[in-house]
């Protein structure tokens, strides 16, 4: 009887992702560019939601005396407290979104398994297997000729 040898593909670089070979090169580089990530998001949707919070103080500060000069009484309070309402419930809202980003990113970062986390992996490694892919493809257009043969010239 004949063998039949079934062989089963693994990914590119004999069956270790990307992401788990960076992970054993350099686990405080590794770790340091989740911290900046995470410091980087979270502060960015903080400071949003502090502009917000500004914007609508200055704007209610500027608009109420116009509005109660001209307009009559009612029409002015009720332009003003719908306006103090978007605003502190616009920022209000960043301030949370700001929040869960946050808590996700820190449970990503922590080896936890936040909802989403799978997909983001795999787009990782697409990615990376992609650039692999492409680097391979440009190497064989230009006969092995990359950066360093072109130093020399």
């Amino acid at each position: 009887m004949a063998e039949i040898h079934h062989t089963q593909h693994q990914p590119y670089g004999g069956g270790v992702s990307h992401y788990q070979q960076q992970q054993h090169v350099s686990p405080r580089v590794h770790q340091a560019v989740k911290a900046a990530t995470t410091i980087t998001a979270g502060g960015s949707l903080l400071i949003l939601s502090g502009l917000t919070l500004a914007g609508t103080v200055i704007a209610l500060t500027i608009a109420t005396p116009l509005l109660v000069i001209f307009s009559p009484v009612l029409v002015p309070a009720a332009i003003t407290l719908f306006l103090l309402a978007t605003g502190f419930l616009m920022s209000g809202g960043f301030g949370v979104a700001a929040v869960t980003v946050l808590s996700w990113i820190y449970r990503y970062a922590t080896g936890g398994h936040p909802p989403g986390s799978d997909s983001l992996d795999q787009a990782r490694d697409k990615l990376g297997y992609k650039a692999r892919d492409m680097k391979g493809r440009a190497d064989h257009a230009t006969g092995g000729m990359g950066l360093h043969a072109r130093a020399d010239m």
